[in-house]
């Protein structure tokens, strides 16, 4: 028999729907083999081809079609349109109709999110911070890391010629500057004073670093030692616009006028570094003559490489660079190390003469605190979706019986999920918005939320789908897994050891984060405690500082004799330096005896007559810088730490070299603390100086009578100094500026584990209102045999304390861990004890049970014939 063409019958396969192609191929056969015997085999084969083309049509063509295995039905794809809008509609109308549990829901994942957007926003800004300086790749911190009595330290403590020397000796060195840290000054230009933040930089200073020039240019901003740039705000207030500013002539604190150079854009919130104004480098190393001696140490140097330099190779280079201007000592050393700019602000602690963190460790660890409090919110919304299980079972099973696949039914409640995340998002940018300025009050940003930007919006969303994607996966999972026959009768799969274990599970996990955040709560309240409480050395209330200023660097003597006779003060001196905070660090010390090769660098503190008796400090022994003798301007008194690194038995009375400048000690103080409790009390050398031109008066009043002594001290200052505003410090402000960081860690730790806790106990009613529902018929049965109220509450209490004290298990060991090392961080720390967990986990405890006796004694109560009618 003669056979169609096959190419013809294979396209006519290929395209031809299924169920008719059968039954047109037939047809086919039967014409080609009539036309055959009519008009022959070739003209038979054109029309055949004619035909199978003119099938071409819409109806004919092939479709997918759905394989039915045996006893299954076809069924509408999940993902239809009309079914996902189904799903938004069913959803909507269950939150509607369980609006308790919806605003449950939504009140958890809501203030999860809150909590989580806070943060984000706060690490966000300050990984910001100094990242938006064009060359930031190329910018480095030098630091100075020194080797001596069998210790590694390092230190941003720099010699004050080593910029310069750097940019000069070293090729790969593009530009340097030195930079000493900001301070309060007093300046005047015609009838306007104002207090300002200002510091001194080098030349290259604005050539290194993107602060934009309003007016003047960076090559020539800092190259006089009379030169001053001023910032924006410094500039329209003494001008009234930048354009006016340049070339015009500002007094500084009184004493010099100096020419403003350069006119900077205020500095953005980002920037580290902050200040109102920056004078010369040249200006610095002719006021501090100590500088010109490569043994002493203050200011800061940055450097700039050249494009290409390797960053490794040049420290190898600068290395030993310091020996080129002091001679190497046996058993000590000096190296220089570069950090990158950048990265210093987040980076800013040594351990063994390594950079090893510092606030990074806080960014790191609220990042976590973020992901875990968000995640205990979809914990609980998966704990609470799934004890109301028992009232949508009969839902699931009919649905399933006519039809509904898993596959649509998780659509469903995911969409559910998603619904409710994104009422809770609303709910959480609401709060966000409102808790905003608060919490930049509490950690000192300007924090905005960017509403203007889409990158955020799409993020927000993007965080919307995935958190209720990662909320409703359980429950959509659990609900859709039902056995139609059993979830019609009630029967859900809860019973079964492997749900109960994931759900409690869920559970152990949120109150693991909860007891880590209430224990590191509890630690880092204590440290602060002692911090704030423990004796440093010296009395920091009733003591005030005056910055020495104007006509007051002249006439400090006329004020101290004046103030002096006022009620309320009971004795006044000065300082150098404020005595929370001794940066100045001097190498060339030496004494009899000491070896050629040792080198120890001691805190330099210059003081005037009364500073002991104005600070409370105690003497070990001998006696404070008098005016009966003559020669304790040559004379030192060092604390008891600097004694045991002379070595002296009995210091007082012994030699001293301060470099070229020989005295003797007169007086031991006991050792008192003059930086941060991060760091062990370093020897110090403190001497007599009252002639030095800046600094603070320090006055110290008498208890309960600072106010009256304030007005006094005011009305003598505008009398021997009209011209600069009266302002002053407390002492244990200035003291509390130190803690900053570990202030804000405390108060938002606080917060965390408040906000945790309340979280967690969301999941918890969870798991009390699902085993409640899933031991209704047991309650009935049991108060019909005679049950108590208190046996049944205890009954059901019971099983969720399990969940809890397995939590403390887990979660005591990590946060002991984890707050022993936050507390390496400082030199003078608590211990951690066990009453510290012990109230942790009674918290904990005592949150759980009076969050789970609500649903326990609700079951108790219910009338157990309701509860046994069902069946």
């Amino acid at each position: 028999m003669t056979k169609p063409p096959r190419l013809a019958d294979q396209l006519l396969e290929f395209f031809c729907a299924p169920h008719r192609l059968e039954e047109v191929q037939g047809d086919l056969y039967e014409e080609f083999a009539y036309q055959v015997r009519r008009v022959g085999e070739r003209r038979a084969r054109g029309r055949y081809w004619w035909s199978v083309l003119g099938f071409l049509k819409p109806f004919a063509i092939k479709r997918k079609q759905t394989v039915l295995r045996p006893n299954e039905h076809l069924t509408t794809n999940a993902m239809n349109p009309t079914m996902i809008s189904n799903y938004f509609k069913i959803a909507r109308r269950n939150l509607v109709r369980n609006k308790a549990f919806s605003a449950i829901n939504m009140v958890g994942l809501g203030l999860g999110m809150a909590c989580s957007l806070l943060i984000l926003l706060w690490v966000q800004d300050e990984r910001s911070v100094d990242g938006f300086h064009a060359n930031g790749n190329r910018l480095f911190q030098i630091y100075e890391r020194g080797y001596y009595d069998g210790k590694v330290e390092a230190a941003y403590e720099t010699q004050g010629l080593l910029a310069e020397e750097l940019k000069r000796v070293i090729p790969d060195v593009e530009l340097a500057s030195g930079l000493e840290r900001s301070r309060t000054v007093t300046l005047e230009a015609g009838a306007k004073v104002s207090k300002a933040d200002g510091s001194f930089a080098g030349a290259d200073f604005f050539r290194m670093f993107s602060y934009p020039l309003v007016q003047g240019t960076p090559e020539t901003a800092l190259t006089t030692p009379e030169g001053v740039a001023i910032s924006r705000k410094i500039a329209e207030l003494f001008f009234g616009t930048p354009e006016k500013a340049l070339g015009k002539s500002i007094r500084y604190e009184n004493r010099d006028d100096l020419m403003v150079t350069a006119v900077f854009e205020n500095l953005p919130a980002n920037s580290s570094q902050q200040f109102d104004f920056l004078r010369s480098w040249k200006a610095y190393v002719k006021e501090n003559q100590w500088v010109h001696n490569w043994s002493n140490t203050s200011p800061e140097t940055l450097v700039q490489l050249r494009p290409g330099a390797d960053p490794a190779k040049v420290e190898a280079k600068i290395k030993d660079f310091i020996y080129q201007y002091i001679p190497k000592t046996k058993g000590s050393r000096t190296e220089l190390a570069l950090q990158p700019y950048p990265e210093k602000y987040l980076n800013a602690t040594f351990k063994n003469g390594q950079v090893d963190g510092g606030r990074i460790g806080y960014v790191r660890l609220f990042s976590l605190v973020a992901v875990f409090i968000l995640l205990i919110a979809c914990i609980n919304f998966m704990n609470l979706a799934t004890a109301r299980s028992t009232r949508r079972a009969k839902e699931v099973g009919v649905r399933k019986v006519v039809g509904a696949v898993r596959s649509a039914l998780i659509g469903q409640f995911m969409g559910e999920a998603v619904l409710l995340a994104f009422f809770s998002g609303i709910l959480a940018v609401s709060l966000v918005l409102i808790l905003l300025p608060a919490f930049n009050a509490l950690t000192g940003k300007q924090l905005v939320l960017p509403v203007g930007q889409p990158v955020f919006w799409a993020s927000l969303v993007a965080l919307l789908v995935l958190t209720g994607l990662v909320s409703g996966s359980y429950p959509a999972l659990f609900l859709s897994s039902m056995n139609p026959i059993r979830a019609l009768k009630g029967r859900i799969l809860s019973s079964g050891s492997g749900v109960t274990f994931f759900r409690k599970t869920l559970v152990v996990f949120q109150f693991s984060l909860s007891l880590i955040l209430i224990v590191g709560m509890i630690v880092i309240y204590r440290q602060m405690g002692y911090i704030q409480s423990k004796n440093i050395g010296y009395d920091r209330e009733n003591l005030l500082y005056v910055p020495l200023e104007g006509e007051l660097v002249k006439k400090y003597n006329l004020f101290k004799e004046q103030a002096g006779q006022l009620p309320g003060i009971r004795t006044i001196s000065r300082m150098k330096e404020s005595p929370t905070v001794i940066g100045h660090h001097v190498g060339d010390i030496s004494w009899v005896g000491k070896e050629p090769s040792l080198s120890v660098p001691f805190a330099d503190a210059v003081v005037g007559f009364d500073f002991l008796k104005t600070m409370n400090l105690k003497l070990a022994e001998g006696r404070d810088f008098s005016r009966e003798f003559g020669t304790d301007s040559l004379s030192f008194m060092v604390n008891e730490a600097a004694v045991k690194k002379i070595g002296y038995k009995n210091p007082i009375g012994q030699p001293m070299w301060w470099g070229n400048r020989q005295g003797k000690i007169i007086g031991v103080l006991k050792d008192f603390h003059f930086t941060s409790m991060h760091q062990a009390i370093e020897p110090l050398i403190v001497r007599l100086d009252e002639n030095t031109k800046w600094g603070s008066i320090l006055v110290r009043t008498e208890a309960g009578k600072t106010k009256e002594a304030l007005a006094s001290l005011e009305k003598i200052c505008k009398e021997l100094n009209p011209n600069f505003p009266f302002t002053y410090q407390f002492s244990d402000q200035e003291y509390a500026k130190l803690y900053n960081s570990e202030q804000v860690v405390s108060q938002l730790a606080n917060a965390f584990a408040f906000l945790a806790i309340f979280i967690s106990c969301l999941g918890l009613f969870g798991l009390a209102a699902f085993t409640a529902e899933q031991r209704t018929k047991e309650i009935g049965v049991r108060k019909v045999l005679g049950a108590s109220v208190p046996s049944i509450v205890a009954l059901l209490s019971a099983n969720f304390l399990k969940p809890v004290a397995i939590a403390m298990l887990i979660a005591f060991p990590i946060a002991g861990y984890a707050m022993n090392r936050w507390l390496q961080g400082f030199a003078y720390q608590i211990r951690i004890e066990w009453w510290m967990f012990a109230v942790a986990g009674l918290l904990t405890v005592g949150i759980a049970l009076l969050t789970v006796s609500f649903q326990s004694i609700k079951a108790a109560l219910m009338n157990p014939v309701r509860s046994l009618r069902s069946e």
